[in-house]
């Protein structure tokens, strides 16, 4: 036993197992506050955690951006930025970001993680300019003796030397259980003598790690439960890894158990199958937890995608909160549906989060779904023209063509014959590039029939294209969205004359694709087809005829 320890409670688990007189789980009856509505921390590690997925590097300036953004749009309460003593260009990354948070005042909300090294990273530390060490600490007996080849009273002596040399320095430290779980399964002593021991040390908090992310639901209950039950008055983190997917199921529990913080990364990102996600914890307490945080949920698509460009790891369209597809109904009968009060709509609705309902076009859409992407459109048809539109759509969905609401007018003017609703068009360009030389784009556009010209240079053919067409706003009365995201796709195998799949992503949420086998014209067509919805949307050169008639 460590020192000053007691023997924890008997149970299968040597921890967790015993109930209340109450009859009630132990975890989840130790402390008054859990019977209200608690306010719980969230500490984001996207850049020392996250960081740590394979092919993930962030350059100091990117770090900069993203850890202002967690800290004063987002609300995360506390960051934890980097690892000490990895690198010349990691400590610079901290230093940039900690003379910021000390200007901000947040510098005691920017942490790092240290080692048990005899002082080293505290000398770290001090010169990249941060207060708050997160000191790893091995969090089982295994992990003490096979990889540190210490006893437990040798690793316990190491970490009070290096907590109590860092705090006459004035650096603040929280403590690290690295591997808790597994101590948790197989060493539940060495752990309860661990937590024992910091108590008697300048710790601000326990953090709990399930490193390998190997705990389910019940286990994560039962194990928090025990550890919050015997130190009721202690601050404890969970932090959690999805290798079962079961990160966010297990964050709720550590909360119902009594944990007073959660770790989470941006998109869940980290090692193997990665984090916690952190749009998913801020909502789920919120709405299933019982507790509060202080996210501010219609930020979380807008950090979502800042450290998806950065990172180069694409969020999966099917990702909960702030996947491309999470807003969207396919089914006819769900549009249907909410046409005649939103009965397909759960407490996630898109507006919560800055977002908006999609109503997807396919094989499966109905009546509804069309006539909602119309009523988006300021578009009018007829009964006999729905039909024809609609059979179109089902003809290129059978086909497996992606049809999206931004081809619905183009759809449209084919179906019916008509140019009408292409009120832009690109008439002609030349893009001239050459080794050393600015590229430069001629355009020739019309918007209702009139024409318009310009030249411009850029920093590449299509770069120089939009500069142009940026150029002639004030005379088309036309703005030119600002461009978010650019995508690629070419199918596996294919060869230099393959179709390319362009979709840009613009300013508002707006996505246009286009296909061609010049990847070049392929994002000219995506970008026409913006200008188009824009100019649509804006009423320029409403037609004259009966078929496809804007409202008024």
């Amino acid at each position: 036993m460590g020192p000053g320890a007691a023997k924890p409670a008997k149970s299968s688990r040597a921890t967790g197992g015993s109930r209340s007189k109450n009859g009630a789980d132990a975890g989840g009856a130790g402390r008054a506050r859990r019977g209200r509505r608690r306010t719980i921390e969230i500490m984001d590690t996207t850049l020392r955690d996250g960081e740590q997925a394979e092919g993930i590097s962030m350059t100091p300036s990117e770090k900069l951006v993203i850890a202002r953004q967690l800290l004063t749009s987002l609300g995360v309460d506390r960051i934890e930025i980097a690892s000490a003593r990895v690198s010349e260009g990691e400590q610079t990354a901290v230093a940039d970001i900690c003379r910021w948070a000390k200007k901000a005042g947040m510098l005691d909300r920017v942490e790092i993680l240290g080692f048990v090294d005899g002082g080293a990273s505290v000398d770290w530390a001090k010169k990249a300019g941060v207060k708050t060490i997160n000191l790893l600490t091995k969090g089982s007996l295994v992990h003490c003796r096979e990889q540190l080849r210490r006893t437990h009273s040798q690793h316990l002596a190491e970490i009070e030397k290096t907590v109590l040399g860092g705090v006459r320095r004035g650096m603040r430290f929280n403590v690290f259980l690295e591997d808790w779980s597994g101590g948790m399964l197989d060493s539940p002593d060495y752990v309860m003598d661990h937590i024992e021991a910091l108590g008697a040390m300048p710790v601000a908090r326990v953090m709990l790690c399930d490193t390998l992310g190997i705990l389910n639901p019940g286990q994560v209950r039962e194990f928090v439960g025990a550890i919050t039950e015997r130190w009721p008055d202690r601050h404890f983190d969970f932090h959690g890894h999805n290798d079962y997917g079961l990160a966010t199921a297990n964050s709720l529990e550590a909360v119902a158990a009594g944990a007073d913080g959660i770790h989470v990364t941006v998109n869940g990102m980290g090692e193997r199958a990665g984090n916690t996600s952190l749009d998913e914890v801020a909502v789920v307490l919120r709405d299933h937890g019982h507790a509060k945080t202080a996210i501010r949920e219609k930020k979380l698509n807008e950090i979502s995608r800042l450290v998806e460009v950065f990172s180069g790891r694409r969020v999966s369209a099917n990702k909960p909160i702030v996947g491309d597809n999470v807003f969207t109904q396919t089914a006819g009968i769900h549009a249907d549906g909410d046409a005649k009060g939103n009965l397909y709509e759960s407490r996630l609705k898109p507006r919560r989060f800055g977002q908006a309902r999609v109503y997807a076009m396919g094989k499966l859409m109905g009546k509804a779904s069309l006539e909602m992407n119309l009523t988006k459109l300021n578009i009018t048809l007829d009964k006999e023209q729905k039909q024809v539109v609609m059979g179109r759509i089902i003809e290129l969905s059978e086909q497996k063509k992606v049809v999206t609401a931004a081809d619905l007018p183009f759809i449209i003017a084919d179906v019916l014959q008509s140019r009408e609703h292409r009120v832009f068009e690109v008439k002609d360009y030349a893009i001239v590039t050459n080794r050393g030389i600015r590229p430069m784009a001629s355009i020739l556009v019309t918007v209702a029939g009139r024409e318009f010209q310009a030249t411009a240079s850029g920093d590449g053919g299509f770069d120089a294209f939009v500069r142009a067409l940026r150029s002639l706003e004030k005379e088309m009365g036309l703005k030119v969205p600002k461009l978010i995201d650019y995508e690629v796709h070419i199918p596996p195998g294919g060869k230099t004359d393959a179709l390319v799949e362009t979709t840009i992503t613009w300013d508002g949420g707006i996505k246009t694709r286009s296909v061609n086998s010049d990847q070049l014209a392929a994002a000219i067509e995506a970008t026409a087809h913006v200008m188009n919805l824009i100019a649509l949307k804006k009423g320029n050169g409403a037609p004259k005829r009966r078929r496809a008639t804007p409202k008024t």
